[in-house]
């Protein structure tokens, strides 16, 4: 017959009872007396358990309790049992400090904003030191030719740019219909059609064409380089590299930096010149200005500074994209779903230092005369 854990309350001379436990005290025999340990009403100054012969955590969680519900010491406790006991109190006092209440809303909101500034000073620190590293990798390689890898740099521009022919140009062609279409809508009003050459070319060379053309690279390589980053760091193959004496900032970063800043220039010019054909094909659709006569204008039109101001913007854009994505990935460090989070926070990193940097630019452009 299985034994069952039995108890007993007994007189102490120090006031107040002692709960004597014996028998096993484990899940299987202790739900007889359950009910009747929660009935106990008696005051009660000592929990015995010396006469305890087997406690699993059940036994330990039920000791613990009946101690803090009848306000009883715990005498006579052997060796593992006090070390099941010790440890249910510590998973009871982290649980009440979880439940514990929230802060008054005037200290809890400063607190919490104190917390995200400190955080992002934090963040931005950690990436003046990346970038930092990225400087003196490149010198080390700038000295030492022959340890840049030319191999990786091809292999990276075809990902960063010829692989986003397609959707980069479909995207540019769309937009430049929808700026001609929208601007004639408007211009139509006052008999000025005309004007939408100048709206589409300027527009397009000048801000569109490269600003969308980094937002794609932002999202569909930026992250891409996050991912893939991060995957290495949790598979180890990162901290591999150093063993062997290899630096992951010249063998994995510096190639697809120095790809972006390559490929982002072409990729703005090809996106321009395909917005400004979408632009032709709904001006010749809707407009009746002949295909090859809007082109032709767009060269009267549109100043050469524009050009020039699209060209200046796609090397630094293309450094913001890479490091943003190189550096997010090469935060990662305890699990999968940390790859995730840092890939969503690599693009929108990238995308939001696009922006304020194209308002910078407009900014400077305009004050030295290119506005």
């Amino acid at each position: 017959m299985r034994a069952l854990a039995e108890f007993s309350i007994e007189p102490s001379d120090s006031g107040g009872g002692t709960l004597v436990f014996s028998g096993p005290m484990v899940v299987s025999s202790l739900g007889v007396i359950d009910s009747k340990l929660r009935a106990i009403s008696e005051p009660v100054a000592e929990i015995d358990v010396s006469a305890v012969e087997r406690m699993d955590t059940v036994g330990a969680w039920t000791v613990w309790r009946l101690s803090q519900q009848l306000d009883a010491k715990i005498v006579n406790c052997r060796e593992e049992a006090e070390r099941l006991i010790e440890a249910i109190s510590k998973t009871d006092d982290n649980r009440e400090s979880v439940r514990a209440p929230r802060l008054p809303l005037l200290t809890r909101v400063p607190d919490e904003v104190g917390t995200i500034v400190i955080g992002l000073a934090k963040g931005w620190l950690q990436v003046v030191g990346f970038l930092g590293q990225v400087v003196i990798a490149a010198g080390m390689m700038l000295r030492h030719p022959r340890r840049f890898r030319g191999k990786a740099l091809v292999h990276q521009m075809e990902l960063v740019g010829v692989n986003a022919l397609g959707i980069v140009g479909l995207m540019s062609f769309l937009v430049g219909i929808v700026i001609a279409q929208q601007g004639a809508v408007q211009l139509q009003q006052f008999g000025a059609e005309i004007y939408t050459v100048n709206l589409v070319g300027r527009l397009t060379l000048r801000e569109l064409g490269i600003l969308m053309t980094a937002i794609m690279v932002a999202g569909r390589s930026g992250s891409a380089f996050a991912a893939q980053l991060g995957t290495m760091k949790l598979t180890e193959e990162v901290d591999a590299m150093r063993t062997i004496g290899v630096s992951p900032t010249e063998a994995l970063v510096i190639p697809r930096i120095a790809a972006t800043m390559v490929m982002l220039p072409l990729l703005g010019i090809y996106s321009s010149f395909l917005g400004i054909i979408g632009g032709a094909v709904l001006a010749s659709l809707a407009l009746g200005i002949p295909f090859f006569t809007f082109l032709s204008r767009i060269q009267e039109v549109v100043p050469l500074h524009d050009v020039f101001v699209g060209l200046v913007k796609g090397p630094v854009f293309g450094l913001i994209v890479a490091v943003a994505g190189c550096y997010q990935g090469m935060q990662v460090k305890t699990n999968a779903e940390e790859v995730g989070g840092r890939t969503t926070s690599a693009v929108v990193m990238a995308i939001f230092m696009v922006i304020v940097l194209d308002a910078v630019f407009a900014i400077f452009f305009t004050k030295i005369g290119w506005g």
